[in-house]
């Protein structure tokens, strides 16, 4: 018998993933993985771009570099980094493998089995499966529809001392709110003053389809205490695995230690091949073509709730991101609801695996517009119409 660490017989198997298992089934509509719609990926202009960079220096991009990495691509996301209000150079930014490692790394900065992190009430699940490794408990800072709630916050760091905090300010998952300018400021002055490491979790920050872009909650922090995440996976694609993380120089140094002993460093030439793309001036073109389909599918997904669910349910209006968090009238189960959809064979994501502190509630749910399409979108809520009447 294999012994394993402690850690893996408590550790909880994501539901999306067995979900999406069932998704796969031919004819299934999926509302249920938080993935970016493959048609939309920048393939060609990708593939142009690994052609160019193997025939300028094919040994250089083949080759172990150093862990902190391409530097041209460090100063090209410091140029990012400005766009959306955040003042740092290339010395200022860890290259990981897409913002999951992120969390993953930073979490074994910071953490040790007893600690407290501090989570939205409802939390994004890949940072609970990096964080619960470690040992750790969680508590639930109260949410609503502007996204954290600050007092609530300042209530709780009164009251514990948590070795984290863990938040996604702009488009949440599993929510698709977003904390307003004023409580962004407020946040970053509330980690200052309490001196309590911030993580924020920014991979939609580009995926914007209304209302005024904000800044980060890292562009108010005076003091280093947020640890900046982004990814390039919902905006080029998943599958090239390069995120970075915007932290005081302390931090991304010992960031750098952790890479080296979890993979050395991100890829040589997937570091330069998306520099070049970079270089080459497409990725504000790209980003409009994102947001112009992505808003579409969004706005057919509301339109649905509100011809199929209104009497049933309510639900958040996102301004941007993937997700629409819907909650049931009382009485209505979601796991019930899921068995009856999944019949229908249209899925998506109970809400309770989202309450990492638990108390979760078993008539909300997450719904993701990413990748349907209008046409598909229709179509699969009259199927979910059928479930509800099913339950109901």
């Amino acid at each position: 018998m294999m012994q394993f660490a402690k850690w893996t017989n408590s550790s909880q198997v994501s539901i999306t993933r067995d979900i999406l298992k069932r998704t796969e089934q031919p004819g299934v509509i999926s509302f249920a993985g938080g993935v970016p719609a493959p048609e939309l990926f920048p393939a060609d202009e990708l593939a142009h771009a690994y052609t160019e960079v193997l025939a300028a220096e094919p040994q250089s991009s083949l080759q172990y570099t150093t862990t902190e990495g391409f530097h041209p691509l460090r100063e090209a996301l410091a140029s990012l980094m400005e766009e959306r209000g955040v003042h740092c150079s290339a010395d200022d930014i860890a290259l990981v493998h897409g913002s999951q490692q992120a969390l993953d790394l930073v979490g074994r900065l910071f953490l040790e089995p007893g600690d407290l992190v501090l989570v939205e009430e409802t939390t994004y699940h890949g940072a609970v499966l990096a964080f619960n490794p470690l040992g750790v408990r969680y508590r639930a800072v109260p949410t609503d529809d502007h996204g954290l709630k600050v007092e609530a916050l300042r209530d709780l760091l009164q009251e514990e001392r948590p070795k984290l905090i863990y938040s996604m300010p702009t488009f949440h998952n599993p929510s698709g709110v977003s904390l307003s300018h004023q409580r962004r400021q407020s946040l970053a002055a509330l980690v200052a003053e309490f001196e309590v490491p911030l993580i924020e979790d920014d991979a939609y920050a580009e995926l914007r389809y209304e209302g005024k872009q904000e800044p980060p909650v890292k562009a108010f922090d005076q003091d280093g205490r947020v640890i900046y995440t982004s990814t390039f996976s919902k905006i080029l694609a998943p599958g090239l695995r390069l995120g970075w993380v915007v932290a005081p120089r302390e931090v991304v140094a010992k960031l750098n230690i952790a890479q080296m002993g979890a993979s050395f460093h991100v890829g040589t030439l997937l570091q330069r091949v998306v520099h070049n793309y970079l270089s080459s001036g497409g990725l504000p073109s790209h980003i409009k073509i994102l947001r112009s389909a992505y808003r579409a599918r969004r706005d057919a997904m509301l339109e649905a709730l509100d011809a199929h669910m209104s009497e049933v349910a309510r639900w958040t209006r996102p301004e941007g991101g993937f997700f629409i968090w819907v909650q049931l009238a009382d009485g209505l189960s979601t796991r019930q609801l899921l068995q009856a959809a999944l019949s229908e064979k249209v899925a998506f994501v109970p809400g309770d695996p989202f309450f990492a502190a638990g108390g979760g509630q078993d008539n909300t749910l997450r719904l993701s517009f990413s990748t349907a399409t209008v046409e598909s979108i229709q179509e699969g809520f009259a199927r979910l119409a059928r479930a509800v009447r099913v339950v109901a």
